[in-house]
């Protein structure tokens, strides 16, 4: 799969969507990425050496990619989940780095955000659950879900798989019902019996 392969080739810039669009004539594929310089690469090094591996890997025909940069990270969903990911895998106290999280996508000018984190977040020999904490406001249901943007990541310890979703309400988003909530006012642990069920739902595609 061609967009498996670039967003593990491509991790270190920080990838958040990949869309490819075949044409008569080229394969045009977008990117966008939290350091775009990583993917482009001196003088344009790192990105020709990637158009001649999809061409030699899958057979892709005059490849052209585009870079663009995500210009707000914070309020990027997947980003965000990627990005407690790694700092979980350096530290596993998973309640300060949701916290700071979450208040660092409402600074950045969110309506609303919801992180979960889903699994073995204790330690070794802990029972899995789930930790939710959100802050503003976000729609649970209706079609006005749809303009909440969703980001998950799955992170591998020891102790087991650690699923991750973070949902964000972008800063424009209009929504005819809405009420402001106070800062991280809502917080919540739940058991998880399964911790396969944790894995699945966190590999889960948007």
């Amino acid at each position: 799969d061609v967009k498996k392969f670039l967003e593990k080739e491509l991790e270190r810039a920080g990838v958040s969507e990949i869309s490819i669009q075949k044409t008569p004539i080229a394969t045009r594929i977008s990117i966008l990425v939290r350091r775009p310089g990583i993917v482009v690469g001196k003088k344009g090094k790192a990105i020709k050496e990637l158009c001649d591996e999809l061409q030699q890997r899958f057979g892709i025909e005059n490849p052209q990619i585009e870079v663009v940069e995500v210009m707000r990270p914070e309020l990027d969903a997947k980003l965000m989940a990627e990005k407690i990911g790694k700092q979980i895998e350096m530290n596993p106290s998973v309640k300060p780095i949701i916290r700071s999280t979450l208040r660092e996508i409402m600074e950045s000018g969110a309506i609303g955000a919801e992180i979960r984190v889903a699994g073995k977040i204790i330690g070794k020999g802990a029972k899995a659950k789930a930790l939710t904490m959100r802050s503003g406001y976000l729609k649970k249901s209706g079609e006005a879900m749809k303009l909440v943007k969703e980001g998950r990541y799955v992170v591998y310890l020891n102790a087991g798989a650690i699923g991750i979703q973070v949902r964000i309400v972008p800063p424009d988003t209009k929504f005819s019902d809405k009420i402001r909530i106070e800062d991280i006012v809502f917080e919540s642990e739940q058991p998880q019996p399964q911790e396969a069920e944790v894995e699945k739902a966190a590999e889960k595609k948007n």
